[in-house]
Formats: C-alpha cells, sequence, structure tokens
C-alpha cells in the first residue's frame, strides 16, 4: 500500500523541547516540527491531561534503537529504505528512513524522554501550536501538532503516548508524489506499524 504512497518525513533534529522556534533539517528538505511543549513543563512534571495510555508499550530498545520501531518487513511493506539512519536529536537517538521511490520523501521516528509526562506534556504545549488534533491510533493516543501549519507543504508531524510518561513523534515529509497534500496519512500508518510492533514485543 505505502509503495504507491511515497512516504516522506522531516527528520527530527530540528524538534527541540526548550524553544518554540523553527529548526530547518539540513539534507533532503526543512521541517518546523518543534515541539509546542517547552522544558519548563516538562522538567516541572506539569503535563496537560492527555488520554491515559491503555496498556504501555515496551520502550527500552525503542529509546536506545530508534529503528527497531518497525520489523524489517514492515519496512520492506512501507517501501523504506533499510535499515533506516540513526541521527542524534535533541531528545537521544532518531531514525529516519528515506522512501525506496526517492530520497526526497522520508519518515522519522524520534522517542522524547525529556518529556517526563509523556503525550501529557504536548498538550500542555497545545496552545502555542498553530493546529492541535487528537487523534486514537491502534487504540493508543496520539495528537498531530506543530508551531507552525506546514501540511499543505508535506509536512506532518504526530505525537503518539506509548507509556505515559514517554510520547514518541513520527514525522513525514513528503516532497514528491500524490501524498504531498496528504502527509498525515502517511505519518498515521508509520505510527500505527510501530504500535503493532512494539505490542508484539510486550
Amino acid at each position: 500500500m505505502f509503495r504507491t504512497v511515497r512516504l516522506a518525513a522531516a527528520a527530527v533534529a530540528a524538534l527541540t523541547l526548550l524553544t518554540a522556534c523553527s529548526s530547518p533539517k539540513t539534507g533532503t528538505g526543512s521541517a518546523d516540527t518543534t515541539s509546542p511543549t517547552t522544558g519548563t513543563t516538562a522538567s516541572q512534571g506539569q503535563g496537560g491531561d492527555a488520554p491515559k495510555v491503555p496498556a504501555p508499550l515496551p520502550v527500552d530498545g525503542l529509546l536506545s534503537a530508534p529503528c527497531s520501531a518497525l520489523s524489517p518487513a514492515q519496512q520492506d511493506d512501507i517501501g523504506m529504505v533499510k535499515p533506516g539512519e540513526v541521527t542524534k536529536g535533541p531528545a537521544g537517538p532518531d531514525c529516519t528512513w528515506a522512501s525506496v521511490s526517492t530520497d526526497a520523501n522520508t519518515v522519522s521516528v524520534s522517542p522524547f524522554p525529556t518529556n517526563k509526562n509523556g503525550l501529557s506534556d504536548i498538550y500542555a504545549g497545545k496552545e502555542r501550536g498553530a493546529y492541535f488534533e487528537p487523534l486514537t491510533i491502534a487504540g493508543y493516543p496520539a495528537v498531530s501538532t506543530n508551531v507552525s501549519d506546514l501540511r499543505s507543504q508535506g509536512n506532518c508531524p504526530i505525537w503518539v503516548g506509548v507509556t505515559d510518561q514517554l510520547a514518541v513523534v513520527v514525522t513525514a515529509q513528503i516532497l514528491r508524489g500524490e501524498n504531498k497534500t496528504q502527509p498525515c496519512t502517511v505519518a498515521q500508518k508509520v505510527a500505527e506499524a510501530m504500535i503493532q510492533h512494539l505490542k508484539g514485543a510486550a
């Protein structure tokens, strides 16, 4: 299914908990995927009121090796270039995959352990977002939000609560192909695959 949608995503090097300004990524395009929350909110434990995670998912492997968020078979099904590239983000290791169709399209997975209240810290910063759309993905709470609305430019970050203490942002950036106008569809599909994979590891 995903081979025809031309996956894309912004690398999460642009993410930061400390500012509400955009940070462009070098390489295959740029993305404003800044967290609307702040370091102060996260460190003080003053999270918002996000829905509770129904069953915490195992995250130790994800935190140390973010490219393990998806199985090799899922990466093939989605149409990703394996094994993904690990980069150093502001909250720890990130993983970015390019599409097999074009390296201009990428998808990134970034755990945010510095947000001690998980998705609730994202809810706490929702007033700083240009948009804030709660979602449920494979039974888990999530939200699509960003400090700038770049969805029409092919960029969509979706924050997923995998435990009540950890949120993972899945960012899709589609620079080419028919899904450039609907990047959130791609991000949701990848987030769903991640949840299913983590469930299997539980």
